[in-house]
């Protein structure tokens, strides 16, 4: 393949992506919330306390220096990702990013670490599952697998902390943070790429 931008699906526009990014989230939090009454399902705890909130920064923290280091060592995933990011990312504005931390943070970990956790058990079969529902949902296109697999693992490592604290607002923060500081930091490289090219 030649052209290194190429993707399975047509750019977008700074609207489009906002709109799907709150149709999504709507989506999101219907099913969770539909998943919950009908299964009579508790949802996990939520609780903003500032042990809860170190821990999220702390795991968000983890997570942005393995993608990093990933993306510097696995070629398959930088182009992934770098596919990826450019769909979504490179239309929005810097205001936007806020949205993209705050929209798939909550509806995301409402669903996948709130609902789908206790629904399957609440144990470590339960974040495996679940995590893998996570990063299939990463998946915008056939050469996306890596960028799916890298979801996957931060889905697991969502899950787990949501699993050893048994409170929701700890991968909730972790979320928030690692989309908009990882889409702040892409989108200042690419800015800086530009400048230079």
């Amino acid at each position: 393949m030649s052209n290194q931008n190429s993707s399975d699906i047509e750019p977008l526009t700074r609207t489009q992506i906002l709109v799907v990014m709150g149709v999504t989230a709507i989506i999101l939090l219907i099913i969770a919330k539909v998943w919950q009454r009908l299964g009579s399902i508790a949802l996990l705890d939520v609780e903003l306390t500032g042990q809860a909130l170190l821990f999220g920064v702390g795991l968000s923290g983890g997570i942005i220096v393995a993608s990093s280091l990933i993306y510097r060592l696995w070629p398959a995933y930088r182009q992934s990702a770098d596919s990826y990011l450019e769909l979504v990312i490179k239309p929005l504005v810097w205001p936007d990013l806020i949205w993209l931390g705050l929209l798939p943070g909550l509806s995301e970990e409402l669903l996948f670490r709130g609902v789908m956790l206790p629904a399957l058990g609440f144990d470590l079969l339960a974040v495996i599952l679940s995590s893998i529902v996570f990063g299939v949902l990463h998946l915008s296109g056939v050469q996306q697998w890596p960028y799916v697999v890298w979801a996957t693992i931060v889905g697991f490592a969502l899950g787990y902390s949501a699993l050893v604290t048994g409170n929701l607002a700890v991968p909730i923060v972790a979320h928030i943070i690692t989309n908009w500081v990882s889409s702040s930091l892409w989108k200042l490289g690419k800015a800086k790429s530009d400048v230079v090219s």
